[in-house]
């Protein structure tokens, strides 16, 4: 009889892999690797030893998915006098703002604030932009594409199409560094 849910260990070449294998009425497998834990759904008629069977052939994979989210573990912001935070983001926007006056964007007011669940916005018609103070502590190139993304915001007001392509435009790799910038967790 197999149980629904059961936790179980498989040899590679790297070393014992412990998954949790979970059975349900479905006709795919469905492999996930989250915080460190191996989960495997599977069909009700799939075996111990099929789903053995199948971690052992994706092993490689597993363990690369594992590294890479080692790696882009979260890195806590410790909290930085307002006026370095200040210093810090003013001299981002200097560097970030030739890339749009050109587009008729000119300097917005910068305002600073604590904020929980975003880097920054862009308050378009009052012409200023507001960013978090944590972003003070990030590197200068995830600073920089705050600062764009907000200031972009002046010319397209969502996330369109036409916003994609203005931001690709002037910095190739936002899309990478906002990847990035997922890393880091305000304090």
């Amino acid at each position: 009889m197999n149980c629904p849910e059961q936790t179980r260990t498989v040899r590679t070449d790297s070393g014992p892999l412990t998954y949790v294998l979970t059975r349900k009425p479905i006709r795919n497998w469905n492999l996930h690797v989250r915080d460190e834990q191996v989960l495997l759904s599977a069909p009700m008629r799939v075996s111990n030893l099929q789903a053995d069977l199948f971690i052992q052939g994706r092993a490689d994979w597993i363990l690369s998915v594992m590294a890479r989210q080692r790696q882009t573990a979260h890195h806590s912001l410790a909290p930085m006098p307002r006026t370095e935070c200040l210093q810090i983001l003013s001299a981002a926007l200097d560097r970030v703002l030739p890339l749009v006056t050109a587009l008729g964007i000119a300097r917005p007011q910068l305002r600073l604030r604590k904020m929980r669940s975003q880097w920054g916005n862009c308050h378009y018609q009052q012409g200023y932009i507001t960013l978090n103070v944590a972003l003070a502590g990030c590197p200068e190139e995830l600073q920089d594409y705050v600062v764009l993304h907000e200031l972009v915001h002046f010319l397209h007001h969502d996330h369109g199409q036409q916003f994609k392509a203005t931001m690709t435009q002037l910095m190739p790799d936002w899309w990478i560094r906002r990847r990035e910038l997922k890393a880091y967790v305000p304090t």
